[in-house]
C-alpha cells in the first residue's frame, strides 16, 4: 500500500488520473472535478507532503512566487516512488498517468513532466507557473499531451508565466493547447467542459 495519504477509486479502464491539489488542498479537493473532466476514470488523488503554516504543499518555496527548487527536484522523485508503489498496489500500467493539478500541484506536475518524462502520458495545469526559473532541464516530452488553463486576471500565474511555460513545453516536444478563462488565480467551472473535450479527444487518439 502507499504510504502517503491518498484516495483511489478504481474505473473503466481509462487511464488513470493523479489528482494533485493546491496550497492548503489535501487528497479530496479535486474530488469534485474528477467526473467534470473524465467520466470513469480510475483516479489516485494524493496530499502533498510538505507543511507550510500549516498548509499541505507538494514543495517547498522561498517567497511567494519563488520556488526552493533543490526541495521541488526532491519532492518529485518522492512523487515518482509514491506512484510506482500505486501501480503495483492497483495493478495500473506504469507511465500512463494523466496529472491534473491546480497551482501547487500544477507546479510540481509540470516538474514532473519535465525531470521523469517516463511517469506520466500528460497533464491537465490549472493556475500553472513556471517551475524552473532558468529554463527546464533537458528531456523529451514528444507524445505527452499538456492542457494548460490560467486565467487573464491571476496575479500569480501571469501571462508571461503563461506564455513562458507553453514556450517551454512545446520547445521539449510536448502537445500543449491552451484554455484560457477571465478569472484568477483558480479553478473556473465554465471551461470543465472544454477541458473534458479535449482529454477524450486525446484518449480517441491513443494519447
Amino acid at each position: 500500500m502507499p504510504d502517503r495519504p491518498h484516495v483511489w477509486r478504481p474505473g473503466s479502464g481509462r487511464p488513470p488520473l493523479l489528482l494533485l491539489h493546491g496550497t492548503g488542498g489535501d487528497e479530496t479537493s479535486l474530488l469534485p472535478y474528477h467526473e467534470r473532466i473524465a467520466p470513469g476514470a480510475p483516479f489516485v488523488a494524493v496530499r502533498g507532503t510538505v507543511e507550510e503554516n500549516g498548509l499541505n504543499r507538494f514543495f517547498r518555496r522561498v517567497s511567494e512566487g519563488v520556488f526552493d527548487e533543490a526541495d521541488l527536484v526532491e519532492r518529485v522523485d518522492e512523487l515518482v516512488a509514491f506512484l510506482a508503489a500505486a501501480e503495483r498496489c492497483y495493478g495500473l500500467p506504469h507511465g500512463r498517468w494523466m496529472a491534473v493539478g491546480f497551482s501547487n500541484g500544477a507546479n510540481i506536475a509540470s516538474a514532473t513532466l519535465m525531470l521523469r518524462p517516463e511517469v506520466l502520458a500528460g497533464a491537465v495545469l490549472m493556475g500553472a507557473m513556471v517551475p524552473f526559473r532558468d529554463g527546464p532541464p533537458a528531456s523529451d516530452l514528444d507524445g505527452k499531451h499538456v492542457i494548460v488553463v490560467n486565467g487573464a486576471l491571476d496575479p500569480m500565474a501571469t501571462a508571461e508565466q503563461t506564455d513562458t511555460l507553453v514556450s517551454q513545453l512545446r520547445s521539449l516536444g510536448a502537445r500543449v493547447e491552451v484554455v484560457p478563462h477571465e478569472g484568477g488565480h483558480e479553478i473556473d467551472e465554465r471551461v470543465l467542459p472544454a477541458v473534458a473535450d479535449l482529454i477524450s479527444g486525446a484518449r480517441a487518439r491513443g494519447g
